[in-house]
């Protein structure tokens, strides 16, 4: 009987975190922050949008610059 009462706490305890941590939340910001693992790959990004719908804010990756390059030391 205890461990029914001590495991409905502990997801009663879970659900109440998360609940609390995503209060400010809303709808869009949690849609955007879902695209941004794909978002510094435009090829992936484009795919992403094609088969989701939603625009991902994708960004160009960094070119190297011409003078550094490998330096031996």
């Amino acid at each position: 009987m205890w461990e029914i009462a001590l495991n409905l706490a502990a997801v009663i305890g879970l659900y109440g975190a998360v609940e609390y941590c995503l209060r400010g939340q809303s709808k869009e910001s949690l849609d955007e922050a879902s695209l941004m693992p794909f978002a510094d790959d435009p090829e992936v990004a484009r795919r992403v949008e094609l088969a989701t719908g939603k625009r991902v804010n994708a960004v160009a990756p960094e070119e190297t610059k011409q003078d550094w390059g490998n330096i031996e030391i």
